[in-house]
């Protein structure tokens, strides 16, 4: 007998429904709805009626609670009443930020036009580190009380665990084994080595997607992964290439930065074990999210045999990644 799956609740996400969730908090849709590139919620661009379009976004059922969603909220909000240009939710008349129609949960934005910053341009980088130092230091005022903190466990040996037990397969099993136990461990040694660093509230996820660049300045976007975390988890997505070039990058940032906030140096130690803690929570995302019908048909590659070939690869460069020389300024 042939199983019969339930549809994913996403797919109720019907133009009309999309409208009709827009239009339950008072404003006039024109029929035009446009899907944006997001794969963790859901978001669109919806058209007012003598009016400039609205972003809507409809967050994925079970990931969030209210309250971690509301932190995010208030967190954007309260950079905004500083004067940082960081696109925020609406608030309705009644001051409500977090809506609801039907089964969802959703918010409003205003929309935010630009494009991805250039990040070997050495003066946006300038920019972008003066940014981060203000909202950095906005962040770390206080705590967040309900969202997460970014650390070895829910990054690192959780989603090893996922992958081990859902994914990999028998013929990689010992291979992914060995290696994921080196990183983990010598992740382990790095941030005992490194004495305690502050954690403080971030963007979380702080690449060219999530900043829109226009008028020679930056405009993030898409609090969604804000969370505790070393104040350099927002900077190392920001540099690439070979090594002359990102010291040239940090130096740039770290510059700009320091006019609005102490940068601590120590955490410099951590950028490669960040970078790996994101490279083991990418896969274990792609493979909770599998259920999903959009995450098969826009990443068609994963779980394949080549796919966890050449993610071992990578894993053991990064590896190696952690024993070079630190990044210094």
């Amino acid at each position: 007998m042939t199983e019969i799956q339930s549809p994913h609740p996403f797919q109720a996400l019907t133009p009309s429904f999309i409208m009709d969730a827009v239009e339950s908090r008072g404003y006039r849709c024109d029929c035009r709805t446009f899907a944006l590139n997001s794969y963790e919620n859901r978001v669109y661009q919806v058209g007012i009626e003598d009016d400039l379009p609205l972003i809507a976004k409809f967050y994925r059922p079970g990931r969030w609670s209210d309250e971690q969603i509301l932190e995010e909220h208030h967190f954007c909000r309260e950079l905004v009443e500083h004067e940082l240009s960081v696109v925020a939710p609406l608030a309705d008349k009644t001051g409500e930020t977090l809506l609801r129609y039907g089964d969802f949960r959703f918010a409003l934005y205003p929309r935010q036009g630009g494009h991805a910053p250039e990040f070997d341009n050495l003066d946006n980088l300038l920019i972008l580190g003066r940014m981060l130092g203000r909202i950095h230091q906005i962040g770390a005022v206080r705590s967040f009380q309900h969202r997460p903190t970014l650390d070895l466990q829910s990054f690192g040996h959780a989603s090893v665990s996922l992958i081990m037990e859902r994914f990999i397969p028998i013929e990689y099993r010992p291979s992914y084994t060995a290696v994921t136990d080196h990183l983990l461990e010598r992740i382990g040694e790095i941030l005992t080595e490194s004495g305690p660093v502050r954690y403080i509230r971030t963007h979380g996820d702080c690449h060219a997607g999530n900043i829109l660049w226009r008028d020679n300045a930056p405009h993030f976007v898409d609090f969604d992964d804000a969370r505790m975390a070393p104040a350099v988890q927002d900077l190392w997505m920001m540099l690439s290439g070979e090594r002359p070039r990102q010291l040239a990058q940090l130096e740039a940032l770290v510059k700009g930065y320091r006019e609005f906030c102490d940068f601590h140096p120590q955490e410099l130690r951590l950028i490669e074990s960040l970078r790996t803690l994101r490279m083991l929570h990418y896969s274990a995302w792609l493979g909770r999210r599998w259920e999903d019908p959009m995450f098969p048909r826009t990443f068609p590659w994963f779980n394949t045999m080549q796919y966890w070939g050449e993610q071992i690869l990578h894993l053991r460069e990064q590896l190696g990644a952690l024993t070079e020389p630190l990044l210094t300024i």
